[in-house]
C-alpha cells in the first residue's frame, strides 16, 4: 500500500468564478464568517492576505473536534484562478508527513467548476487516506457559493 495519494473532485457552483478566487486567494479570513461552524478564525500568522509564501493559522472542528492547521501560501495563479495551500503545522502533520491543497475556479461557459486537489503523504500505512479533510475542503467551497450568491 502506497503512503503517497493524490484525491481531486470537481463541483459546479453558481457563483462567478473570479469571486470563489478573490476569496481563497487574497481575502481566506472570510471563510469563517461563511462557514463559522467549520472554520472558528483564520489569523494571519506571517506575510500579508493575498500574497504567496503568508502564513495562515486555521482553527476548525472537523468530526466535532477542534484542530489547527498552519499554512503556507505556495501559489496563487492569477491567470488560472489557481492556489495551493502547504500544511506546516498542525494536527495534521500528526498523520501526514505532507499534505497540501490546491482550489482552482473554471470557468465553463455559465457555470463555474471548482476543482480541489490534496496532495498527501501518510506518515504509515495504518493511516486512513484524508476523505474526511478532503470532503471538508469540497463543502467549504459549497458555503462559500451560497455565500455568494446571497450576497
Amino acid at each position: 500500500m502506497s503512503l503517497v495519494g493524490k484525491l481531486s473532485a470537481e463541483i459546479l457552483i453558481v457563483a462567478p468564478h473570479h469571486e470563489h478566487h478573490g476569496v481563497w486567494s487574497g481575502r481566506p479570513h472570510h471563510i469563517a464568517n461563511v462557514s463559522p461552524g467549520k472554520i472558528k478564525k483564520a489569523h494571519l500568522h506571517e506575510g500579508d492576505w493575498g500574497s504567496v509564501g503568508s502564513v495562515i493559522e486555521w482553527h476548525c472542528v472537523l468530526d466535532g473536534k477542534d484542530h489547527v492547521a498552519k499554512e503556507v501560501v505556495e501559489s496563487i495563479d492569477e491567470e488560472n484562478k489557481a492556489v495551493t495551500f502547504k500544511v506546516i503545522e498542525g494536527d495534521l502533520l500528526k498523520e501526514y508527513k505532507s499534505i497540501k491543497f490546491s482550489v482552482q475556479s473554471i470557468p465553463k461557459g455559465e457555470a463555474t467548476w471548482i476543482r480541489w486537489t490534496t496532495e498527501y503523504e501518510k506518515l504509515n500505512k495504518d493511516i486512513p487516506h484524508p476523505f474526511k479533510i478532503f470532503e471538508f475542503a469540497v463543502h467549504l467551497s459549497e458555503e462559500l457559493d451560497d455565500h455568494l450568491v446571497q450576497a
